[in-house]
């Protein structure tokens, strides 16, 4: 976990984090418009928690030992969203970032869906929703009974947790108390077929966590300072905590936001020229709000 850091030293990660955030949204817009198929809204969404994620300093990874053992573990349960975590992997060195337009052609390493062993740096195979969580559980289970410090983060969807899976699973972690697991729910609203709330409410959410033993903590989820300052108490807890990070679905493209028609639906060419276009004057108008910097996800 990232010791506390001058305010000089938290105002330039935040410019950095807001930087590396504007790059991974293009990249997941050409990705996603050269492949003419996948999920852009819920890539969108968690943005900002990924980027926080890879380059805040929570993450220990290498680059160029992918399978190093004492790596932390990052288990993208929402697997349809795995354009972000593809950007991220670029971003941080992984892949080089031309290989993105291949995403989902065959042969590819890039697959609609996360695939171990196919792309460095994925920890495990998802897309059947409701499982993330359950991965990593005993990921952190494992890591404790052999004494390895490494710590598991699991990003979830909203929607998957309608599924009883993901209860079972909180219900085993609540009891058994693991010290080193983390989970961050996208909570942007939306599912396949529409809103949650029209399909299966989840409210009182929190609650629900907390019945289950877990620490809580509601975030803004593309307020970098919110997604940061959740992230460290998380891994203060040394128990059990998830982050419930409010999202917007399709953030950073105004014409996708909030709409769940490009919950699977990729742009066109000339919606993808439009968002672009987009990011591109958001990217300038953060220009001088200060330098991005290369972590390589140290802590």
């Amino acid at each position: 976990m990232p010791e506390t850091r001058p305010v000089s030293e938290r105002a330039a990660l935040v410019a950095a984090l807001r930087e590396r955030s504007i790059r991974m949204r293009r990249d997941i817009i050409e990705m996603l418009a050269e492949s003419a198929s996948g999920h852009p809204g819920g890539s969108l969404s968690a943005v900002e928690l990924v980027a926080a994620l890879y380059f805040g300093g929570y993450l220990r990874y290498d680059p160029a030992n992918p399978e190093w053992p004492d790596r932390d573990r990052f288990i993208l349960s929402k697997g349809h969203g795995v354009p972000v975590q593809y950007a991220a992997l670029a971003e941080a060195g992984f892949l080089p970032r031309e290989e993105l337009s291949t995403l989902r052609r065959i042969d590819s390493r890039l697959q609609g869906h996360p695939v171990l062993g196919a792309t460095p740096g994925i920890e495990a195979s998802t897309g059947s929703l409701g499982q993330g969580l359950s991965i990593g559980l005993g990921m952190a289970l494992a890591a404790q009974a052999d004494g390895k410090a490494w710590r598991v983060y699991v990003l979830m969807g909203d929607g998957e947790c309608q599924e009883g899976q993901v209860w079972e699973a909180a219900l085993f972690a609540g009891f058994h108390q693991p010290t080193n697991l983390v989970a961050i729910v996208d909570y942007n609203r939306y599912q396949l077929d529409g809103a949650i709330g029209d399909i299966l409410e989840l409210e009182p959410f929190a609650a629900k966590w907390e019945a289950m033993r877990w620490q809580v903590r509601e975030i803004d989820g593309h307020d970098l300072d919110q997604v940061l300052d959740g992230l460290d108490w998380a891994v203060e807890q040394r128990r059990p905590a998830v982050l419930l990070a409010h999202t917007i679905k399709g953030k950073g493209v105004s014409f996708m936001e909030g709409n769940n028609a490009y919950h699977g639906v990729a742009p066109s060419e000339d919606e993808g020229i439009r968002a672009l276009a987009e990011l591109e004057t958001a990217a300038l108008a953060g220009a001088g709000n200060g330098a991005a910097v290369d972590r390589k996800g140290d802590r």
